[in-house]
């Protein structure tokens, strides 16, 4: 067990809230290089405006024999990565920075490509590679932040896991496209 003190004293705490208040939610405590996180939350939102972008896609040009199938899971994707864009937004914005939806440049921020596909099972595996792009980022992402940035690191745990649904939702239809 530490000799350190479970908590700080109380009225530390209470003076730094009242000199730092104009900082918002980023206090002393907060262990990561803070321009870093706003340029990786960044690069994280293109990659999921990106990702809408394609979804969307796919969802209007899907045709064939499973297209229907396809194009409702391709839609709820669509709609999953636009919620999970707006959540990075909102951090962005919360950690003190501009978050950036210039569509200049929005493709070589974003890790995943814009690739359009001719067929329904061309278009599920460029989502599927997109998908296990975004999990890897993702995955590097948390183990990076660690516990300098535990709010972060939960929301991209949970955007995470999603995303790993997203995965298996494509296996699956590409297995009934082929």
């Amino acid at each position: 067990m530490s000799d350190k003190p479970f908590l700080t004293d109380i009225q530390t705490i209470r003076d730094r809230a009242r000199a730092h208040m104009e900082d918002g939610a980023v206090t002393q405590g907060y262990g990561a290089d803070r321009d870093k996180v706003l340029e990786v939350l960044n690069e994280a939102l293109a990659t999921e405006i990106v990702c809408t972008l394609r979804y969307k896609r796919h969802y209007y040009m899907a045709e064939g024999l499973n297209a229907e199938a396809a194009a409702a899971e391709f839609l709820e994707h669509a709609t999953q990565e636009q919620q999970h864009a707006d959540q990075i937004a909102a951090r962005i914005v919360q950690l003190g920075g501009a978050p950036n939806f210039s569509p200049e440049g929005l493709a070589s921020r974003s890790h995943a490509e814009y690739v359009e596909g001719e067929s329904l099972e061309e278009m599920i595996r460029e989502d599927l590679v997109a998908e296990r792009i975004a999990i890897d980022t993702y995955r590097e992402i948390i183990t990076w932040l660690g516990s300098g940035d535990s709010t972060t690191r939960r929301m991209l745990e949970e955007i995470l896991a999603v995303e790993e649904e997203h995965a298996d939702d494509l296996v699956g239809l590409l297995a009934d496209a082929k």
